[in-house]
């Protein structure tokens, strides 16, 4: 007697670890992803069959958008002025954020 227990399963996936603004709410907490479809045997994912189209989406408010031009191209440069711990826009010469007072 066999048993097979597999299919196609969806996964998120981080693109990368830049934080971006926020459309919706202002703040840096959007995060590039895509959902990729992986084949899996016994929940456990083996390799990727599809690759999907990335899109952005807030950790705060949860909205997601799929155009990719203004936000994601735009803040690339701003990502050096922005407090790591609570995403707060920061002066280039700032030491400590003035909103968490942690060390930057």
């Amino acid at each position: 007697m066999f048993f097979f227990i597999g299919g196609i399963q969806p996964k998120a996936v981080n693109v990368d670890d830049q934080l971006r603004t926020c459309p919706s709410c202002g703040l840096y907490q959007v995060r590039l992803k895509r959902v990729d479809h992986y084949l899996s045997i016994f929940f456990l994912p083996i390799f990727r069959v599809k690759k999907g189209t990335p899109f952005l989406e807030c950790q705060n408010c949860g909205s997601v958008s799929h155009e990719l031009d203004k936000v994601y191209f735009d803040t690339k440069q701003e990502a050096d002025h922005v407090c790591p711990f609570c995403g707060k826009p920061l002066e280039p010469s700032y030491r400590f954020c003035p909103f968490c007072g942690k060390p930057v």
